[in-house]
């Protein structure tokens, strides 16, 4: 039996990815994305203060984000992107956590170890 702890860096990368893509997509309550890992979607107060047709407008586009390349996305994680939206930049970033949200995950690759926090927000707010 392989688990994620046999997985070479390369195989993880991409099993990381994936789940990372699939959590993306799911923000927006889209039914159609199977085995979504679970987490949160969250936004600083910066984006909040946008007002609410902005936080969908850029909920709408992290959901659908494919920008990722090697420059943006070293570890090939498909943990971070950077957004333009009304002459701002505006990132998001996945953050993976244990099942306490307490600290890291122990195997990031294992989505029954691993919780998603995605956080939107301002640069400035960084």
């Amino acid at each position: 039996m392989t688990t994620t702890l046999d997985l070479d860096p390369v195989r993880e990368a991409a099993l990381i990815a994936t789940q990372n893509d699939a959590f993306r997509r799911s923000i927006l309550g889209n039914t159609t994305v199977a085995d979504a890992p679970q987490g949160q979607f969250v936004m600083t107060r910066g984006v909040a203060a946008l007002g609410p047709d902005a936080q969908l407008e850029l909920t709408r586009r992290v959901a659908a984000f494919d920008g990722f390349d090697a420059d943006s996305d070293p570890q090939g994680w498909h943990e971070m992107g950077v957004i333009e939206f009304e002459d701002m930049t505006v990132w998001f970033k996945i953050d993976l956590y244990d099942v306490d949200y307490q600290y890291g995950s122990p195997e990031p690759s294992d989505p029954e170890q691993t919780r998603r926090v995605l956080t939107l927000l301002l640069p400035s707010e960084y």
